[in-house]
């Protein structure tokens, strides 16, 4: 019987093929308590197996094609990090001394405290980062249970077209795809920022995540068919319908070949007017990915990534130094532009200011959290400015700062860049003297209150996830109102529209670097709102060129004017295929 399942697209596309399920990790372990006599044998038991995954993970690393994408990479030393990390392995050890817990009992206990933790978090990235945790923690109890997590040996070409269907997948589990006949995968749980979406589509895969049930639903051997584009996944579809995505399927593997002739020509619009596209990374090494798109520098490097794999500590001047500095390297001379911290003391960095203890907020969004956070520990904000000024000696560096929105902010902000630059004067460190310095323009007083950013910095770059989150009180992490959150709300279109046209007035440089300006359906308005950089994952960058080489300016003058001058849903939308069309 056909049927179909919604969800999340993640990574653009079309694959059809037969269904491969995963188990997940029975994390429903047994519970008893152990006599005092065996805490150190249960301790042992514990590093055996911690061994033995630390094999696993050199293992996959061993085995990267060079061709990988470098988030593979990065993925493996992120799960090995969580593998020997202190959160994780003495708070386990704790457990087992102090409670008597078997090594089971105390490794899933100690997973469910820190899960709490990660469901805090107001950021989407990374709240998902739990999912890493918990990937870890699944390989350790395998191991324990003397389980490989590797996949069954009798896949490699059973089927011509599999599809992985699972619960989850670790991103580090998906080195063993690239040597199978692999063509999509459907997961129950993840969401656009997911570390396996970032894969899919580093990877080029099609995916759908966040589909209740599909693993209990879909059955081993089951034809499925996983529209990335839609996040739609259809089980045992009718021949009509199967012959319909066949022919989608081939038609966008003509279209992703034509775009790959697009990588180097210049990306201006029919008018003449040239445009920027740069990349958003969250780990160095992204640098590659964004250089082999043809972005034009990195328009939002994400520091949370570097702080967030230490637990029990922040990262040293000199670990995040050579970060920045790698970033900037891997680019060749084009321009990165750094944000600094965007988590809070709500955050599982909680631990690592010292236990002064910040009460967690009833309301992360709207609490001590960006550069609120990063004012309140002068000396953490400084190693980290430090470290970005640092890496501007070896090219170009731009510092973005989160979430500004008063000017005491703004001022305390470029007091302590200053403070930054004179410790490193005085160190006869060296920095390049003229770094520019920008905000994110992402809450509605920032918009509104725009003079006081246009006078003090060198660029603004807009936000527009938490712009659409704060201007329509909508918690994004909240499904029950998840279907209120709307980019092309009236209200947003007009903060957006409104901000580009006053900086332009200004001469400040302006860029949007949320998910809008990744999204193809969304090129066009951004233009004739007046846009010239967008930033945005690097696997966007060659469908967003596209629609720039197809757009005149002129053109689209009339029918964006119309859009910002309608405000009910039926007109914005008819104003909007006007644009499309324009």
């Amino acid at each position: 019987m056909s049927f179909t399942l919604h969800g999340i697209p993640v990574s653009r596309g079309i694959a059809i093929g037969r269904a491969y399920l995963i188990a997940p990790a029975a994390l429903d372990v047994d519970h008893y308590l152990i006599e005092p006599a065996q805490i150190e044998s249960e301790i042992e038991r514990f590093r055996t197996a911690q061994q033995h995954v630390h094999y696993e993970l050199e293992t996959l690393r061993a085995d990267l094609a060079a061709d990988a994408p470098s988030e593979m990479g990065a993925f493996i030393n992120v799960h090995s990090m969580i593998l020997n990390d202190a959160m994780l392995v003495q708070e386990t050890f704790d457990l087992i001394r102090t409670r008597r817990y078997n090594v089971e009992w105390a490794l899933t206990e100690q997973l469910e405290r820190l899960s709490r933790h990660f469901d805090d978090i107001e950021d989407e990235y990374l709240r998902e980062r739990k999912a890493d945790i918990e990937q870890v923690v699944e390989r350790v109890l395998k191991a324990l249970a003397g389980a490989s997590v590797a996949l069954a040996d009798g896949v490699h070409g059973a089927c011509d077209e599999m599809i992985v269907v699972a619960h989850d997948i670790a991103p580090a589990d998906m080195m063993q795809f690239k040597t199978q006949t692999f063509q999509g995968f459907v997961t129950d749980l993840g969401g656009r920022t997911s570390h396996t979406a970032i894969v899919a589509r580093s990877l080029g895969i099609p995916a759908a995540v966040g589909v209740q049930h599909a693993s209990a639903l879909i059955r081993q051997d089951d034809l499925i068919i996983v529209d990335g584009d839609h996040g739609i996944v259809i089980v045992d579809p009718a021949p009509i319908v199967l012959e319909e995505y066949s022919y989608r399927q081939s038609e966008k593997a003509l279209e992703q070949r034509k775009l790959q002739r697009l990588k180097f020509s210049p990306t201006q619009t029919l008018c003449g007017t040239r445009i920027e596209l740069c990349a958003n990374i969250e780990l160095p090494d992204d640098a590659r990915a964004a250089i082999d798109a043809g972005a034009t520098g990195v328009g939002l490097f994400r520091t949370e990534f570097l702080f967030m794999n230490h637990k029990d500590r922040l990262p040293e001047e000199e670990e995040q130094f050579g970060a920045y500095r790698r970033a900037v390297e891997l680019m060749n001379g084009l321009p990165v532009t750094i944000r600094t911290i965007d988590v809070g003391a709500d955050k599982p960095l909680d631990s690592m200011s010292g236990g002064d203890g910040y009460e967690t907020a009833a309301n992360p969004a709207l609490g001590l959290r960006a550069i609120r956070w990063s004012l309140s520990e002068p000396q953490m904000f400084l190693t980290q400015l430090r470290a970005i000024l640092r890496a501007s000696a070896f090219g170009s560096v731009k510092i973005l700062i989160p979430m500004l929105a008063h000017a005491q902010e703004i001022d305390q902000t470029l007091d302590l860049i200053r403070e930054a630059k004179r410790q490193l004067d005085d160190a006869g460190m060296a920095y390049d003297p003229n770094v520019q310095v920008g905000a994110m323009i992402e809450i509605p007083a920032a918009a509104i209150a725009l003079p006081l950013f246009l006078k003090r910095l060198d660029f603004l770059s807009i936000g527009t996830n938490d712009l659409i989150q704060y201007t329509l009180a909508i918690d994004r992490a909240d499904n029950s109102v998840a279907h209120l959150y709307d980019p092309l709300h009236p209200a947003v279109l007009h903060l957006i529209a409104f901000t580009l046209r006053e900086a332009k007035r200004a001469g400040v440089p302006v860029s949007v670097c949320g998910e809008m300006a990744g999204d193809p359906a969304m090129t066009r308005l951004l233009l004739g709102m007046g846009l010239t950089e967008f930033s945005m994952h690097p696997s966007q960058l060659l469908v967003v060129k596209q629609e720039v080489l197809r757009s005149h300016l002129k053109t689209l003058e009339k029918p964006v004017a119309d859009v910002l001058a309608s405000f009910e849903p039926e007109e914005v939308q008819a104003a909007l295929k006007r644009v499309m069309l324009a």
